[in-house]
């Protein structure tokens, strides 16, 4: 089965090295020069009264950084690792809010938004995920940090001892949760 010439041409882009070099290098200079501009880490000048940020040495200190980020193939790789799998994370949380607001009673005219424990569970959700994605892009030894990680659980949790313990603190953790009672009001 033969290539489109579309294919072909993303072929040759990768073999000119846009998508290791050029493109993780514009998102590095990009990030890093918003950060600079929007927390005006080497000050403002002022002309006619108005203060402007030192776009000159914010663009250098970008630049260089993205430049030192580039050089090292493992950032590339673990950018290039994150960055996709933060958009598969964003898909996921449009997809979940479109399938949300699809058995909605009725949304008001701003739109259909998440409130109250559904807002919070979500957040939960998207801040695992988004962990998960980390743990797995950062590589040690030819394991990724999730694997260590679970792993590390794995041995825990074969622990008797230490598992007893987990299951004793989840009881009083729950004892506590059940009982608690509503706080008498205050007195004025």
């Amino acid at each position: 089965m033969a290539d489109s010439t579309f294919r072909e041409a993303l072929s040759f882009l990768d073999s000119i090295g846009v998508f290791d070099v050029v493109l993780p290098f514009l998102l590095i200079f990009t990030i890093t020069f918003a950060m600079l501009e929007k927390s005006k880490i080497f000050g403002t000048e002022v002309v006619d009264g108005k203060h402007y940020t030192k776009k000159n040495l914010n663009s250098l200190a970008s630049f260089a950084i993205a430049f030192f980020a580039v050089a090292s193939s493992w950032v590339v790789q673990t950018l290039t690792q994150i960055s996709a799998n933060v958009v598969v994370l964003l898909f996921a949380s449009v997809f979940f809010l479109m399938l949300v607001s699809s058995f909605s009673q009725q949304a008001d005219e701003k739109g259909f938004a998440l409130g109250g424990t559904w807002q919070k569970v979500f957040m939960v959700i998207m801040f695992a995920g988004l962990a998960g994605i980390f743990l797995n892009a950062m590589e040690t030894d030819g394991r990724t940090w999730l694997q260590w990680s679970l792993g590390w659980l794995s041995d825990i949790s074969a622990n008797i001892p230490v598992a007893a313990t987990v299951l004793i603190v989840g009881i009083i953790a729950a004892m506590v949760y059940i009982t608690r009672g509503e706080k008498p009001p205050e007195k004025k």
